[in-house]
């Protein structure tokens, strides 16, 4: 019988049911794709807790131990559970195709893995993967109307990430359920292996504590172990936050912010900036959110980092020749590119000088293109998504103006050299869509009076464009009707909240439920929408829906068709011929 991942019960902070197992488990999971010399945790997990005697694991047809060259360590009861564990911690394999068996009594497990090698020469200098956090076909859509106007069924020009060679759907799904969280969805992006919601650089076994899970290298681990590549994150997030820790961080939990920024100071990309400042003072420090005496603030000085906080610290230490950077800019998120431009409202009054996404991109790449080995740069724009989750999809959409912005500098910075493959894809999407227009001179006294739909559907006048593209006013008479497939007890009121960041529902008085937060519910228009969520959902949730891949440079041309979020990990890989014994 083959197994998948199955959930557990286990006390990491979410309430996960149990889920009865009938037979082994074996870690790396059926249709693995592995990059050949990568390390990797191999565990089959056996009910029951039976004794090493008891049990027999091979790998096309040998024993493990045999295959791995390494011996293997058996656990029986293991952490004091009910069952039983065979661990080779660090494992790598040559290219290959590999079936692994797991037997118990009469109870069999079979997988089956290949591991991919990649071929020389190595086709690109440097890599830049941006991600769009949550960003759906109509992000995209709006975005393109916005920024660049429409007229007569054309737009008047096309966006950085449109216009590009190569496209592709991409399936985001998690091995545990259809709908991936943000972790997990990013973890496929930079280790080429699927795994579970909420888990960052493992896969999801029965281990109490949530940093002993079996683990597999992430591509900056691998870079940095392999060469002389250069490595940046950037983010508008957390730094710890999920995307951005999915570089390198191994985790059940994607809430161990503490154990996360030690992850980075252990991989120590070159370029790292973001918010999310309070993980890295030590507990005695006010502010910190950490539970211990660490200080890695002092500890990346030590490493040779540059500390910025501001956007002005940010472009000096560029200036004057810094080789790592290490760039807090926030105590938590960075304020969004509606906020920054338009209201100034968000957390701008208290760090008036934070950098935006383009901003950073800039400065990671002046500082990475110096480096004769090339270098790798995973760029995100982060609060797409979390403006998705308010509901508050004009800051959603100013943030894909951004990195389309920040795309665009990077395709400046590749010209014509042919030596850089760009990728721009979201790693999940939102129940999104555009279906017309609210038209003020419409008569009537309800929101959907004002809703112009098919022919009614009359573009927008939103103000004139700064010189970054994005609109100097939104709260105009003709606007986007924008809907989200997924809310909580809600109310719309089918214009831009231009105090803040919308707050969809808030706690009834039951303090459990979710009801409808009274803000958005005056007004002659506010329209009062019954959720469809369950009634502890306090915002939007993702959706399953494919999202649009588009890319350029070498190996580019691999991306078409429907891919899984895997095959992103695999390209890049395969483009820095990273594999290798």
């Amino acid at each position: 019988m083959q197994l998948r991942t199955l959930w557990h019960a286990v006390a990491i902070g979410s309430a996960f049911a149990a889920a009865p197992v009938a037979a082994q488990t074996i870690y790396p999971i059926n249709r693995a794709e592995i990059l050949e010399g990568s390390r990797f945790d191999f565990k089959v997990e056996f009910p029951n807790a039976p004794t090493s005697a008891d049990v027999a694991v091979t790998i096309n047809g040998k024993p493990a131990a045999e295959i791995f060259g390494k011996a293997t360590t058996f656990m029986q009861n293991e952490e004091g559970q009910k069952h039983s564990a065979l661990w080779l911690r660090g494992a790598t394999l040559p290219a290959g195709n590999y079936t692994v068996e797991a037997k118990q009594g009469t109870n069999k497990a079979t997988v089956k893995w290949e591991v991919f090698a990649t071929t020389q020469p190595r086709r690109a200098k440097n890599v830049i993967l941006f991600i769009g956090d949550g960003m759906s076909v109509a992000n995209r859509t709006a975005a393109r109307i916005l920024s660049k106007g429409w007229d007569e069924g054309r737009y008047n020009g096309e966006l950085a990430m449109d216009d590009m060679s190569n496209m592709a759907l991409i399936s985001t799904s998690g091995t545990d359920s259809i709908v991936t969280d943000s972790a997990n969805a990013a973890h496929a992006y930079t280790t080429g292996h699927k795994s579970c919601v909420n888990a960052l650089g493992v896969y999801c076994a029965k281990n109490a504590l949530t940093l002993d899970h079996p683990k597999v290298e992430t591509i900056a681990e691998v870079i940095k172990r392999r060469g002389k590549m250069a490595i940046g994150v950037v983010t508008n997030s957390e730094i710890e936050d999920a995307t951005p820790a999915s570089m390198v961080a191994h985790t059940r939990r994607r809430s161990d912010f503490n154990d996360i920024v030690k992850m980075f100071h252990d991989v120590q990309p070159d370029v790292i900036m973001g918010g999310g400042s309070p993980n890295f003072l030590s507990k005695a420090t006010h502010g910190s959110k950490r539970t211990d005496e660490l200080d890695f603030i002092a500890k990346f000085k030590e490493a040779g980092y540059t500390l910025a906080t501001t956007k002005t610290e940010m472009n000096a230490a560029v200036a004057a020749g810094s080789k790592k950077l290490l760039g807090l800019y926030n105590t938590g998120n960075i304020d969004g590119a509606f906020d920054l431009r338009l209201t100034k409202k968000g957390t701008v009054s208290k760090f008036p000088d934070q950098p935006d996404v383009v901003e950073q991109t800039k400065a990671a790449l002046d500082m990475l293109k110096g480096n004769e080995d090339g270098f790798f740069l995973m760029v995100e724009s982060a609060r797409i998504d979390k403006y998705s989750h308010s509901l508050d999809w004009e800051r959603s959409v100013f943030d894909t103006i951004m990195l389309d912005n920040a795309v665009k500098v990077a395709k400046d910075f590749a010209g014509d050299r042919n030596d850089t493959l760009i990728i721009v894809v979201p790693d999940h999407a939102h129940p999104i869509s555009i279906i017309g227009t609210y038209d003020d001179d419409r008569p009537g006294q309800l929101l959907r009076d004002k809703l112009g739909v098919y022919a009614d559907s009359v573009p927008p006048n939103y103000g004139p464009l700064d010189v970054d593209g994005y609109p100097t006013k939104v709260d105009t008479s003709r606007r986007l009707a924008v809907v989200y497939g997924s809310y909580p007890d809600t109310c719309d009121t089918g214009r831009p909240d231009m105090t803040g960041e919308r707050v969809p529902a808030v706690k009834g008085p039951d303090g459990k439920t979710n009801i409808a937060n009274e803000k958005d519910c005056t007004g002659p228009l506010a329209a009062r929408r019954t959720g469809n969520l369950p009634f502890d959902a306090n915002s939007g949730v993702h959706s399953a829906d494919d999202v649009i891949l588009t890319a350029m440079g070498p190996g580019a041309e691999k991306f078409r068709g429907h891919k899984p979020n895997t095959y992103v990990f695999r390209v890049m890989a395969e483009a820095l011929a990273l594999g290798g014994k």
